[in-house]
């Protein structure tokens, strides 16, 4: 296991590499909080990089960056864009293989964004806490979000309700929530029984997005013979933002992100609200058919079923 700080990535020469040997992330300290790589060691990065904006900090506008970063929803502008320009104080715990995150309280907001990171020793597997703080001296209402920027080319899949004949259920078992700008007739969309997909492709002229309430709790990525599988808690007794989703893909010609909510709820002046997510990494070789899915995806879900905890 190694953590090593004042490592340069990128232009910014204040990151931090975290490994296990196996898998490795590197985490920005000089903006953020954020995390700007994540991949097999020495192997393709599954998160997006915007090359002209690496080693950037200072300023007063927002930059995607990359990689994965920390929102409050439910989105709105200026609020949700707030730049995360600055540097970030950071904790590195090497006994329990974590590192904390503090970024400043945003003035704009009155918001406080904390991320903690902690990596397995043995497994491909990382845990993120994400946390925001109401340093304002009155009740905020908003969920955390965190937002997955994922690499070109790739294909995000969500997986579906289990498949019930009317026989069996007359009332609905999923929300599903389109946008304005959203239209099902795209090539990029897969619908199918069990799940839904949305392929990345550089050369498209639209933007897509989607919410779905999952309560089956984990969203996929695939990459190059890469799966990226992202766990996540689903509370049936929680209020979720956005129509009363808890999972969110959306795409355009330069990225596709995969995003899951945390609870929409009332915060206190000094008050906080968590959402936490399980990442993990696999070689895997999938195509579109729900077969191939079913075959590899969802036993690699059902191994990690067994270790997350959320």
């Amino acid at each position: 296991m190694k953590i090593q700080g004042k490592f340069g990535y990128g232009g910014w020469e204040n990151c931090i590499f975290m490994t296990n040997g196996k898998v490795e992330l590197v985490v920005t300290t000089d903006i953020g909080p954020r995390i700007i790589r994540f991949g097999f060691t020495g192997g393709q990065n599954l998160f997006r990089e915007f090359k002209e904006q690496l080693g950037k900090t200072g300023g007063d506008r927002w930059r995607i960056y990359g990689g994965h970063r920390l929102w409050h929803a439910p989105e709105a502008s200026p609020r949700s864009y707030f730049p995360d320009n600055s540097p970030v104080k950071y904790e590195i715990y090497k006994r329990e293989n974590k590192v904390k995150l503090t970024q400043d309280t945003e003035k704009a907001t009155g918001m406080q964004k904390e991320i903690e990171i902690k990596l397995d020793s043995e497994k491909n597997n990382v845990t993120i806490i994400h946390r925001i703080t109401n340093r304002t001296l009155w009740d905020i209402e908003i969920s955390p979000w965190a937002l997955s920027v994922m690499n070109l080319k790739g294909r995000a899949i969500v997986p579906q309700e289990p498949y019930k004949s009317w026989e069996e259920k007359l009332t609905p078992a999923r929300p599903i929530v389109l946008w304005a700008y959203t239209n099902m007739g795209d090539p990029r969309w897969v619908w199918g029984k069990k799940y839904i997909q949305l392929k990345q492709d550089p050369n498209a002229k639209t933007r897509q997005k989607l919410g779905i309430l999952n309560t089956t709790g984990w969203a996929a990525y695939y990459l190059n013979g890469e799966l990226f599988i992202k766990k996540y808690k689903y509370d049936p007794k929680a209020i979720y933002t956005d129509f009363g989703v808890n999972t969110e893909i959306y795409t355009d010609s330069d990225i596709l992100e995969v995003e899951t909510l945390g609870e929409y709820k009332k915060i206190p002046p000094q008050g906080s609200a968590e959402h936490t997510e399980s990442w993990w990494l696999f070689k895997a070789k999938i195509d579109e058919r729900e077969e191939s899915i079913d075959g590899i995806v969802l036993p690699l879900v059902k191994e990690t079923n067994e270790t997350t905890k959320l």
